[in-house]
């Protein structure tokens, strides 16, 4: 942490405050991740126009109103726990301001949205929202909306964005009541949120990981790809196919993504994440809080399979993994992180999907586009790699969108680009009555240097160069064994080492533990085979067996207080009762610390001097050791006492 959490809100303001939901607990978590590593974005931005003759007054009154009817516009969060508060109607001046622009066109909204989103908000001293009036020649031509995922979801933003367009031209507000995340809290149940637990749990270790990386993206990617691609013809045939299938159009464009995941890869069972907006009641539909979640669904294809018998398989697991749609993510991630280091592999989804259901009109293309407008690239940064391939789906004004997002370890700027126009060719056959069976054997072959392995794919250059960063080794030769090299056993890597005297096996075993989900295409070999001696000695190598390493108590300064935050966090539960008894070689989620304890974690560590690992590091698999040996003391505070950025 950069600063020290200010005070929440004061009494004199709150109404009354309560947790967070299960589904609000990610985001809030999420605001804490450094920006470019964030995936979900925040904040949430659209826009209504203006309905002539209404004026500034208006929007303003209509916006006042829609703060007094939704409690959510006036909720903040705690920095450091997982609660929430609800505030008076006239707690803070409504967030508005008015911007002059020459006209109101396609172009001009897109990009003023886009710069109203890209304002941060603050979620724990402000009000969750802001709004932007645009302004040509003097008169309201458009309100933009943006807001933060804490407290307000994509579905929720077009609610309000609805209401406030409808007041603007006259209309009543709606007769349900607004239902705030505090209400419904209650309804919220543990013991089935345990079963969705152990149910997401059990799908992550059953399914392969990395399927698209060995299939494509460049030799060594580091950046995410995010394109745009719009087709008028798409959304025809989306619907013709949905109508033909008995399936909603987002269930085929899923199962178009399952198809193509499996003809790349060969692959016919994987996992995708859906975004599910759970809002089946008329209350909860005109309700601007959070509701929407992911749910884990299980891809299982049959190799020869129609297109049609894929859309129907698609719609099953779809409906099964909807019945496990709420847990509770503080304590998944940490059961995840707990599990991924176990078997030596961290377990992503292949896709992650989401269907956007509120209107987006300036993105659709101008009349004079051609049916089928361009890929547009929104942007391409060197920033954090994706770990899986992120597609949201569009369905607006008779035109189909495709929003993907993606890291170039895994799809290179032609294979990302290329994604979209084939999925609209595979709409486009199947909507002409093509069977499209599903491949049997992929049809894209594996790039050179990857293996097979029983946990996922694994790149075993990538494996090697992390063995060489870990100190004391010399050389490295990383080979697979075992039945994919024809050999009868298990198959598993063998990894020929020339280290110093002093390096162990369990040191190699936790240093490439603690690079999981740093390096895409990295597992943890199952059998490391030393030869202290040098490969070019001739000596036969001692195979050595992946025996627990042993407890490793806190030495350092760094490691001393970060063991004295995870016990500062972990007291209510009584784990721990000292520093001495933290295990550095084991990751956080192993010593029960759970995500919605992280902020706390930080603030101790800032309060003992020390700052340099973020929120999303400490989710993960690395182990405190490893976390340790990156915190830095913090600056020297500047004078009056403030502390230097």
């Amino acid at each position: 942490m950069h600063h020290l959490p200010e005070p929440t809100p004061g009494p004199s303001t709150v109404t009354r405050s309560g947790p967070l939901t299960w589904v609000q607990q990610w985001h809030w978590f999420e605001h804490t991740i450094p920006a470019p590593r964030r995936v979900n974005p925040t904040p949430l931005a659209d826009h209504c126009h203006v309905p002539p003759p209404a004026t500034v007054a208006d929007i303003h009154l209509a916006l006042a109103s829609l703060t007094a009817r939704h409690e959510a516009l006036r909720t903040t969060v705690d920095p450091l726990l997982p609660i929430q508060h609800v505030h008076r109607a006239d707690w803070a001046p409504l967030p508005v301001d008015c911007v002059d622009v020459p006209a109101a066109d396609a172009d001009t909204l897109e990009a003023a949205t886009a710069a109203l989103a890209a304002l941060p908000i603050d979620p724990e001293r402000n009000p969750p929202w802001r709004a932007r009036v645009l302004l040509v020649a003097g008169k309201p031509r458009a309100v933009l909306v943006a807001a933060h995922h804490i407290v307000i979801d994509g579905w929720g933003l077009a609610v309000l964005i609805g209401q406030l367009h409808d007041q603007l031209r006259g209309e009543p507000a709606p007769a349900e009541a607004s239902v705030h995340p505090l209400d419904m809290a209650a309804t919220q149940h543990p013991e089935r949120a345990r079963a969705a637990e152990r149910e997401w749990l059990m799908r992550l270790a059953s399914n392969p990981t990395g399927l698209l990386a060995p299939f494509g993206g460049t030799e060594k990617g580091g950046g995410r790809h995010r394109l745009q691609h719009r087709s008028v013809e798409a959304y025809d045939d989306l619907d013709r196919v949905a109508r033909r299938h008995r399936a909603s159009p987002e269930v085929v464009m899923l199962a178009a993504l399952a198809h193509d995941v499996a003809t790349r890869t060969g692959e016919h069972r994987f996992l995708a994440s859906v975004v599910v907006s759970n809002r089946a009641r008329a209350a909860l539909r005109s309700s601007v809080g959070v509701r929407a979640l992911t749910v884990p669904v299980q891809i299982d294809l049959c190799p020869g399979a129609a297109f049609g018998e894929v859309v129907a398989s698609v719609a099953a697991a779809c409906a099964a993994a909807y019945r496990h749609g709420q847990w509770c993510p503080a304590e998944l991630v940490a059961a995840q992180a707990r599990m991924d280091r176990r078997r030596g592999v961290v377990t992503v989804p292949t896709i992650e999907y989401n269907c956007y259901s509120w209107p987006r009109d300036y993105l659709v293309p101008a009349c004079n586009t051609p049916p089928d407008g361009p890929t547009t690239w929104i942007s391409s940064t060197p920033d954090e790699p994706c770990d899986t391939l992120y597609v949201d789906l569009g369905r607006d004004a008779g035109t189909v969108t495709l929003d993907v997002t993606v890291g170039d370890h895994l799809l290179d700027t032609e294979q990302a680009m290329a994604l979209p126009v084939r999925l609209c060719a595979l709409l486009r056959a199947v909507a002409e009555g093509a069977k499209c069976p599903v491949p049997a054997r992929a049809l894209t072959p594996a790039a050179a240097g990857w293996w097979r392995a029983p946990q996922g794919w694994a790149c075993l250059t990538e494996v090697e160069d992390v063995l060489r960063g870990h100190p004391g080794v010399l050389d490295v030769t990383v080979t697979p064994r075992g039945d994919a090299a024809g050999e009868g056993e298990e198959p598993h890597l063998v990894v020929h080492a020339r280290v110093a005297p002093d390096v162990t096996p369990d040191d190699l075993h936790g240093h490439v533990l603690d690079h999981l989900g740093e390096v895409p295409g990295l597992v943890a070999p199952r059998r490391y085979v030393l030869s202290a001696a040098g490969l070019e000695s001739g000596r036969s190598p001692t195979a050595l067996g992946g025996a627990r390493t042993p407890l490793r108590p806190p030495v350092t300064d760094p490691e001393l207080a970060l063991a004295a935050a995870v016990v500062g966090v972990g007291s209510s539960t009584g784990t721990f009762n000292s520093p001495a008894a933290v295990d550095m070689n084991r990751c956080l989620a192993d010593h029960g610390v759970t995500l919605v304890a992280v902020p706390r974690l930080l603030a101790l560590l800032h309060q003992c001097g020390f700052t340099g690992i973020a929120s999303d590091e400490l989710a993960g698999t690395a182990s405190l050791g490893r976390l340790a040996a990156a915190l830095e003391p913090l600056p020297p505070r500047a004078p009056g006492g403030e502390t230097s950025p």
